[in-house]
């Protein structure tokens, strides 16, 4: 008699632990399930269409000179500017050639449509000038100038005494330059247009990783998968008897699965972090803040 007591008592201890495991197991995966509802991944696309793209194209600038005969390069402007640049304690820009196609369509344009501004006849303005040749920025701006001019020297002295043209020029931000000179008729007379395009890429920001948004959507589904086979299994626990023999195995299996479900949940709390940040670092060079 007192054997089967005991055998008894030990079979009730041991559904008393299933049971305690099972709702203590329980609890820990709801409070996982919140977690990871909270800890959400910033949406990247958002960011990168909420990104405030700036151009500047102070007003063009005509210089009434006498002809010459000499001939202006695009090198001579480029170094002229720098040392603009260099006198300020700003970094020399880099000929970018996709700015410097942009720059000479633009020149060759106004000769052969007889107009003088940022926005040709077809209503094409620095920005979508620029993106026309393959530049995606964060800021452009645009130095247009026309006349006769004795040096590059000269040229870039008239931009920078000009404090729309000079503020273009000594921009912190920029990076890289495209430039154009052309010679041509404009009204009847015989001139340089000279265009500068300048830019800061959107390039020199690092786009958060790829793969991590791959794992994170990876992880997802698994997690999906997993609280699926959870929510099945709690419903076969809740519709056994905690006296047959296989309740303490479904609770078991369900514990398990759990345990599973958590461990991947930290992964996925942790790549979330990680991708955030980059978005988030992304952002702030965007900004430039």
């Amino acid at each position: 008699m007192k054997k089967i007591i005991i055998t008894i008592l030990i079979i009730a201890l041991v559904l008393l632990a299933g049971f305690y495991f099972k709702d203590n197991i329980l609890r820990i995966y709801e409070d996982f399930t919140k977690k990871i509802e909270k800890f959400q991944k910033i949406d990247f696309n958002s960011v990168v269409e909420g990104i405030e793209k700036q151009v500047f194209a102070p007003s063009p600038l005509r210089v009434d000179n006498p002809q010459s005969n000499v001939v202006l390069t695009k090198s001579g402007v480029i170094s002229e500017t720098n040392k603009q640049r260099e006198k300020n304690g700003l970094s020399s820009l880099t000929e970018n050639k996709k700015l410097s196609n942009a720059a000479l369509a633009k020149a060759n344009d106004i000769f052969a449509k007889q107009y003088f501004d940022h926005v040709s006849p077809s209503s094409i303005g620095p920005a979508e000038l620029v993106k026309g040749y393959g530049y995606d920025y964060i800021i452009t701006g645009e130095n247009l100038i026309l006349g006769n001019f004795s040096s590059e020297k000269e040229m870039v002295d008239a931009w920078m005494a000009s404090p729309g043209h000079r503020a273009n020029i000594l921009n912190a931000r920029y990076i890289e330059i495209g430039v154009a000179l052309v010679k041509g008729v404009f009204e009847g007379q015989s001139v340089w247009v000279g265009v500068q395009e300048i830019g800061l890429p959107l390039s020199v920001c690092s786009e958060p990783d790829n793969n991590l948004e791959n794992q994170i959507t990876s992880r997802r589904a698994e997690l999906d998968t997993l609280a699926s086979q959870i929510d099945n299994m709690r419903s076969q626990i809740d519709n056994t008897d905690p006296y047959s023999s296989t309740y303490n195995q479904l609770v078991n299996d369900y514990n398990q699965l759990v345990a599973q479900y958590g461990v991947l949940a930290e992964e996925l709390k942790t790549t979330i972090a990680t991708y955030n940040e980059q978005v988030i670092n992304f952002n702030q060079c965007v900004t430039g803040k």
